[in-house]
């Protein structure tokens, strides 16, 4: 007797790359990345399906990325990660060993600092929470994500201390906030907690939670703890679960907000928001703190990474003071 059961088809790739991606909690961001990576190593492979490739196809395109497109190490890093994902995690094919790829010489450029007048001068042109939250990454170190996505509860008012997440659980520290912030600050999550009740007198409110506190803690999202300092203007749909949430706000009206005050006070540098907080590392190294201090608040792995502040300390290529100035 002939079986009437039919083989399921096999699931589209992509559909089957967001999901796995979304099952792994990546952030949207990286997501965008590892499409387009994975997107262009089957066109350069002539639209060929990965299963039917595998290492040499694999090393063949970041060879190609090294050698003609000269993309810097960290791009051609991102396109390893997202294409092990995609054998790894998505075909279940691992790869092996790729021993015969290119590998691109890091180089350590040094970082854009900014002089206090030209913080000053950037602080007293922007306003409201761009101003509040350019004023956070120069004075406790963040990158302008870290600041983006913390939660009321990762501010100490009473100890003057933030508490930073790694968006991998696996690098949180603790950094500074500055006292002349905590005013501010309180008067903009009286906004935020209004913006919050409103949310919930609708039955919304629900933000994004770590998968491990969501297991433990599932009705957290709604707590006025968890919500976002700096949330979005507008609820998205969260496309996994059909959930209405109110993520974090979105970084690029800051870096736009900061370029154009840039443009406007005459600083002939390229600085972005993250540029703030190189200068935050840099003026306390001028100011005699300690390496290890600074590096403990940056949230560096390694003292050399932090070392390379000290390449633009003070004044001159080299730090050095030239003797026509003391005399």
């Amino acid at each position: 007797m002939e079986s009437t059961s039919q083989v399921k088809p096999a699931p589209k790739l992509f559909p089957l790359i967001v999901e796995r991606l979304r099952v792994k909690h990546y952030s949207k961001r990286t997501e965008e990345a590892y499409i387009q990576w994975i997107k262009r190593y089957i066109l350069f492979h002539s639209k060929r399906h990965p299963r039917e490739m595998g290492a040499t196809e694999v090393e063949a395109f970041l060879n190609h990325l090294a050698v003609e497109k000269k993309v810097s190490a960290s791009t051609q890093n991102q396109a390893k990660s997202a294409l092990f994902f995609l054998y790894d995690v998505v075909l279940e094919q691992a790869l092996p060993a790729l021993e015969n790829v290119t590998k691109i010489k890091v180089q350590k450029k040094l970082p854009v600092v900014l002089s206090k007048q030209e913080v000053q001068a950037i602080l007293s042109s922007l306003d409201g929470t761009a101003w509040l939250i350019v004023s956070l990454l120069y004075g406790s170190g963040l990158r302008v994500m870290e600041c983006l996505r913390l939660r009321v509860v990762d501010i100490d008012f009473a100890r003057l201390e933030i508490f930073v997440r790694d968006t991998n659980g696996h690098k949180n520290r603790i950094t500074l906030l500055p006292a002349s912030l905590v005013e501010p600050l309180k008067m903009h999550l009286q906004n935020v907690q209004a913006l919050h009740n409103e949310d919930l007198s609708k039955g919304f409110g629900k933000v994004w939670m770590p998968p491990e506190l969501a297991k433990k803690y599932p009705d957290a999202g709604k707590d006025w703890q968890w919500q976002y300092v700096f949330p979005s203007s507008r609820l998205s749909v969260e496309q996994q679960s059909g959930l209405v949430h109110r993520h974090h706000a979105d970084e690029k009206p800051i870096q736009r907000a900061v370029k154009k005050v840039v443009t406007q006070a005459g600083i002939k540098k390229m600085v972005t928001p993250n540029a703030f907080r190189d200068s935050f590392a840099t003026h306390l190294l001028e100011g005699g703190q300690e390496i290890k201090t600074v590096q403990q608040l940056m949230g560096h792995a390694n003292e050399s990474t932090t070392r390379l502040y000290t390449k633009v300390v003070n004044t001159g290529g080299r730090g050095v003071a030239s003797p026509l100035d003391v005399i």
